[in-house]
């Protein structure tokens, strides 16, 4: 069962919506799915169905509402794939993190359900990254995360497990910007890298050109296998 919410703000003056997608029996632990550039549209909503049909409550918060709220946009066609790198390039996301803390907050009352974990895609790897750092999410992954080279003097407030995918050649994320990676958090005791040798920034999308089946597979099932081991 899916559905439309409304969430409250930290300040508790604004709301925004978020996508639920809601298993059919008591959810084992929830799932807070962050979005790419491209709103959440129907590859996001499909990994929040997916998740569900695991046992898991999956939401995924709209994050770009204070520019568009409602934005849906096609990786594949180019003037919205421009589209949706005009909106990243205006995107607060230390705001952004504020949200995602805002919709933990919303699982853990309004759904009751204790045990949150979050993964997301391209922004929303970095954002997963972030959200390991500065907020109390019990477990983290993320996918070909952007930039998270210059986030790396944050690590040492990551206090959950947090799994980052990286296809080695990512056209978003350099050879250089892999190596501070490993270099910055192979030895990081709640962090795990996964490197997927020739495969480029988006293999893991539901839909679309993008997509490499064989490793998309192999990435959400260490992701599936993490997550029963950290949420329990």
């Amino acid at each position: 069962m899916s559905e439309t919410v409304t969430i409250s703000t930290l300040s508790a003056n604004e709301t925004f919506g978020a996508y639920v997608a809601r298993p059919a029996n008591t959810p084992k632990a929830a799932i807070l799915v962050i979005q790419e550039i491209f709103g959440v549209n129907a590859g996001i909503r499909r990994k929040c169905d997916k998740l569900a049909e695991e046992g898991y409550l999956a939401v995924a918060p709209d994050l770009f509402w204070r520019l568009e709220p409602g934005v849906e946009l096609d990786p594949d066609v180019e003037p919205e794939f421009q589209r949706a790198l005009d909106l990243m390039g205006k995107f607060n996301q230390d705001q952004g993190i504020r949200d995602i803390e805002a919709t933990i907050h919303h699982i853990r009352g309004e759904e009751a359900v204790p045990k949150v974990g979050c993964v997301g895609y391209c922004l929303g790897g970095r954002l997963a990254y972030m959200t390991a750092a500065r907020t109390d999410v019990d477990a983290s992954v993320g996918y070909y995360g952007v930039g998270i080279d210059g986030l790396l003097d944050e690590k040492h407030a990551i206090a959950h497990p947090l799994m980052l995918h990286i296809p080695t050649e990512d056209g978003f994320v350099d050879k250089d910007t892999q190596k501070a990676m490993h270099a910055g958090l192979d030895d990081h005791p709640r962090v795990t890298l996964h490197d997927y040798a020739g495969l480029d920034h988006g293999f893991a999308t539901e839909f679309g050109k993008r997509r490499s089946d064989e490793a998309a597979q192999l990435a959400d099932r260490r992701s599936a296998e993490f997550f029963a081991k950290h949420l329990g």
